[in-house]
């Protein structure tokens, strides 16, 4: 059997893309960007429900929650897996209203053990009509790859989320998306405050990443073996795209001697009306087996906010790359402006992209063709079809493991409304 097999492909609506429902890697399971669709129409007939009876049955949002879970469920059977052995959650909604029920659904299915989990809002998912586009990460039992709550103190768990806040599994050890609330999970942490007529102290984006990082993600890292200087990859949601610069001053203060692989995308809204931030992290045990590898590739050094990649035994996690240099976005992609309704500028920009990424992939000790997970945060879904015919063409016709959501506007880099996140697979590691 091959290192890396796409689970379950399948032909999006008779078209010539073909989705990977999951990626079988060594001993992981990706499944990445599943929405409540039939894959031929739509939303699935069992979620839209009866036109003429549109409020009968189960609730709209618990149906299309559990039809997610139903379907990950099968497939990780079929691999061999049980959903006890789910390592990591993400999730993308357009609205608010739509996660409490989702997550009654999602205990329905994993009842006390619900795994590291990040909950944001977006402007809008792919299939119309759909309200939550999830993604995980799991691991097949076996050979000490027991998951195990790592049970950080003073990372306060929403109650009717229940979600694990610090997991480990083997070497490495996963954190789920924290925000500076305090421990009633009623406003902001003190020390994450600012009160609004001190208009001198501090800054709100920069008082709250400071204590995510010292006092939620060490937490969370250190309650499973691992540390900062051992993080893998993070992803971070900001409310306001233009704290960017202020953020990442206060992030390279502390990741700057040991970076990680780092994502930053804006969001529609967080559960704390107050948090301006959420970041998710992991990281390996600093006494395991497996060690962090920084991989540089100079040519990308304008087209991401963290290292190229970074290794980690048999994952090669690269940082979100925009089709960008120096001046901002790439001189191709502005001169084709006006054919974006043909496409043109979206397949530059993942064109170049992608040709980044597979050399940073064969740096790592792997190839584009064994990429897991590729999610597409992009300012307009319309550049999703024209970004997948290259993703097509790059790996011969190969299902794509792919998810992509709207982000709220502005983009970080004007002109470049694409931004892609992948993590990779490094076959014999």
């Amino acid at each position: 059997m091959s290192d890396v097999k796409p689970i379950a492909p399948v032909r999006i609506g008779q078209t010539d893309i073909v989705y990977a429902q999951g990626v079988r890697a060594g001993s992981w399971l990706f499944f990445t960007g599943h929405e409540a669709s039939d894959f031929e129409h739509g939303i699935a007939a069992s979620v839209a429900g009866k036109a003429g009876q549109p409020l009968g049955g189960a609730p709209r949002y618990l149906r299309e929650g559990r039809f997610i879970f139903d379907r990950f469920a099968e497939l990780i059977k079929a691999e061999g897996g049980d959903l006890r052995h789910i390592v990591r959650v993400d999730q993308y909604y357009p609205r608010a209203e739509c996660v409490n029920p989702y997550q009654r659904a999602r205990k329905t299915l994993l009842k006390d053990y619900v795994p590291p989990s990040t909950s944001v809002l977006m402007e809008e998912l792919l299939t119309v009509g759909a309200n939550m586009n999830v993604s995980l990460l799991a691991v097949l039992p076996g050979e000490g790859r027991e998951p195990h709550a790592a049970r950080p103190e003073g990372v306060p768990v929403p109650q009717h989320s229940g979600f694990i806040a610090s997991l480990a599994c083997g070497d490495y050890v996963f954190v789920a998306g924290q925000m500076p609330n305090n421990e009633a999970m009623t406003g902001l942490d003190p020390k994450a405050y600012r009160p609004p007529n001190a208009v001198w102290n501090g800054t709100d984006i920069r008082l709250q990443t400071e204590f995510l990082i010292t006092s939620r993600l060490k937490s969370g890292l250190e309650a499973g073996g691992s540390s900062l200087k051992n993080a893998i990859k993070a992803q971070v949601y900001l409310t306001d795209i233009n704290d960017l610069p202020e953020f990442m001053d206060v992030w390279n203060s502390h990741f700057g001697q040991h970076p990680c692989a780092l994502t930053v995308v804006a969001t529609k809204g967080l559960a704390l009306v107050e948090s301006k931030i959420e970041i998710n992290i992991f990281g390996v045990r600093d006494t395991g087996k497996i060690k962090k590898q920084l991989v540089e590739h100079k040519a990308s050094a304008h087209m991401r906010l963290g290292p190229a990649a970074v290794r980690a035994g048999d994952l090669l996690c690269l940082s979100a790359l925009y089709a960008a240099d120096s001046d901002g976005a790439l001189p191709v992609v502005s001169a084709s402006s006006g054919l974006r309704y043909l496409g043109a500028p979206a397949q530059h920009q993942v064109r170049v992209i992608l040709g980044a990424a597979a050399e940073i992939c064969e740096i790592g000790g792997t190839s584009l063709n064994n990429v897991v997970r590729a999610q597409h945060f992009v300012g307009d879904l319309t550049t999703v079809y024209p970004a997948l015919r290259i993703w097509h063409e790059k790996l011969g016709g190969t299902p794509i493991p792919f998810g992509a959501v709207r982000t709220p506007s502005p983009m970080p880099i004007p002109g470049c409304d694409i931004i892609i996140d992948m993590w990779a697979y490094r076959p014999g590691n």
